[in-house]
């Protein structure tokens, strides 16, 4: 592996993206959801009578718990995104980290640790830290990183886990292993191609709190639109699989961990949240609940449906299998450890 951070395969000017990057265009988002909003007023009788079906209203009050979980960490994500577009001279986040890959990454996954936020709103600012001239290593352990390490994250824990410490141990200590394995395989293999939409042109002209509205306005649509289908998945799947077919596993280690593993991915709970659902889950052993704590916060069906809405499919199809081995590794070795 080399040991300085390697050269992105196209540098992005300093208000702009790659040649190729769409200057402007509708607000297809915008104009998505006023739609929808239009469709929803005009089918508002047959919408009543479809709720009242229990399976359905259970989707529903799913779907709406996600969301409402996620959409103010997003809309932090994207407030800290406009800012350090607006704000924040793209040669300083550069200068921030380290030249060396080997420290670069860790680095960044404890500056992760400074932000109190969900998985939703550090998709975005990975993305603007990537745009401004971060390393893509750096910028996505920062992205797995912050979810799952945050100081709220962990009052969190230890509160869902009185009187066991070392649980909050595990996962920050798991956690942060995943984050830094998955930093540094990427800088190593990874391909910064993938990660072209970074590099989208950046508003000019009109002042700061111009660029500041325009790139918030812009990545909340961009990811929201992302988040409501992750959210609907997500909604499907909680009422189609029975907890029994999960707690089916609980038994056997090696099943316990890799049940609570895809149990992690199909849930897709807020950070700040997960540990009270992995504390409810008393008949799996503790690795395993770590293992459900570490992978929730790096990749769930929100999670890879926000990537690729942000980053695109192919980056979506590579990263996420990779964060989730990662993750399940570093959340068993840490609680095995720990626990």
């Amino acid at each position: 592996m080399a040991t300085d951070v390697p050269p992105r395969p196209s540098a992005p000017h300093p208000t702009g993206g790659p040649a190729d990057a769409p200057a402007g265009g509708p607000e297809w988002g915008l104009i998505a959801v006023l739609g929808l909003l239009v469709v929803a007023a005009l089918a508002r009788t047959a919408l009543a009578d479809l709720l009242a079906t229990p399976a359905i209203a259970n989707w529903a009050t799913v779907f709406v718990a996600i969301a409402v979980q996620a959409l103010p960490f997003l809309a932090l994500g994207v407030t800290v995104s406009g800012a350090i577009a607006a704000f924040v001279p793209p040669s300083v986040l550069a200068r921030a980290l380290p030249r060396r890959v080997a420290l670069a990454v860790p680095v960044a996954a404890l500056a992760g640790a400074a932000l109190p936020g969900c998985e939703c709103g550090s998709i975005p600012i990975a993305r603007r830290l990537i745009s401004r001239g971060v390393p893509a290593s750096a910028a996505l352990t920062f992205l797995l990183a912050a979810p799952a390490i945050n100081p709220v994250v962990l009052v969190s824990t230890a509160v869902a886990f009185p009187g066991r410490p070392m649980m909050v141990a595990a996962r920050f200590g798991g956690a942060l292993l995943a984050a830094v394995a998955v930093g540094l395989i990427w800088a190593a293999t990874g391909d910064d191609r993938l990660l072209a939409r970074a590099w989208r042109p950046e508003p000019v002209g009109g002042g700061r709190l111009a660029v500041f509205a325009a790139t918030a306005r812009g990545d909340l649509l961009s990811a929201g639109g992302f988040l409501v289908i992750g959210a609907a998945a997500a909604a499907t799947l909680q009422t189609a699989v029975p907890r029994s077919a999960v707690d089916a596993f609980a038994g056997t280690p090696v099943l316990a961990v890799l049940a609570l593993a895809v149990l992690a991915v199909l849930l897709s709970i807020c950070s700040e949240a997960d540990a009270f659902v992995a504390a409810s889950l008393r008949q799996f052993p503790p690795v395993a609940q770590v293992v459900f704590l570490v992978v929730g916060p790096m990749v769930d069906l929100k999670l890879v449906a926000l990537q690729a809405g942000t980053f695109g499919r192919r980056f979506a199809l590579r990263f996420a299998p990779l964060s989730l081995a990662c993750a399940v590794a570093g959340g068993t070795l840490a609680g095995w450890w720990l626990v």
